[in-house]
């Protein structure tokens, strides 16, 4: 099995995508933003880069990263360090946009080339599934009820596993008419990662 490193630079390499890419309404060359190390107790699963995370480099380099890091109770510096969080989601590169301007799905190429070994490099202790690709990854059945149900089921995942919406500013609405995420779930999610980073700190002191 290739080390880590050679991993994280042989996914940074993939160019596997670039013809599909070039015919999307961007038509941007290949970028995977890889965000992972051994060791890290706590993974994020989302599902492909955006634009401004293309152009960054970083994941969750928008509003959006604001949003989720505000729900784990995380600064930018704590969310940001590999030895504590893994960020992998179902596509490493920025799919593009389609001709109405949105964000096309992560293409499954990427899944089928490089899950399977990204993830047996992997030992978290808590998940977090943004979105209904990485649930339907890694829920299987028990995320066929769509997003909005799969994330009310929190409680049959937790504490090892938290599904989440998108932390879209275009999901707002959907925070509205569902109060119980931010009443009943949030608190139980960073009591989670609170607790893990804890234990984390303590073992580095």
């Amino acid at each position: 099995m290739a080390s880590s490193s050679q991993l994280v630079r042989d996914i940074a390499a993939c160019r596997l995508c670039a013809p599909r890419f070039a015919a999307t309404a961007t038509r941007h060359a290949p970028r995977p933003v890889v965000w992972f190390r051994p060791g890290a107790r706590i993974l994020i699963v989302g599902q492909a880069p955006g634009m401004r995370v293309h152009e960054a480099g970083r994941p969750f380099a928008d509003r959006s990263g604001d949003r989720l890091r505000d729900w784990m109770g995380l600064s930018e510096e704590v969310f940001y360090d590999r030895s504590r969080i893994a960020i992998v989601p179902m596509a490493f590169c920025f799919p593009g946009y389609d001709a109405k301007g949105s964000d096309l799905p992560p293409p499954p190429l990427c899944a089928v080339t490089w899950r399977e070994r990204v993830m047996a490099l992997l030992r978290p202790r808590l998940t977090l599934l943004v979105g209904g690709h990485a649930q339907r990854w890694h829920l299987g059945a028990a995320a066929k009820g769509g997003v909005t149900a799969t994330v009310a089921g929190w409680r049959d995942h937790a504490p090892r596993i938290f599904p989440l919406p998108h932390p879209s500013w275009r999901n707002t609405a959907w925070l509205r008419r569902n109060p119980w995420f931010e009443a009943e779930l949030l608190p139980d999610l960073r009591g989670a990662v609170s607790a893990l980073l804890g234990e984390t700190d303590d073992a580095l002191g």
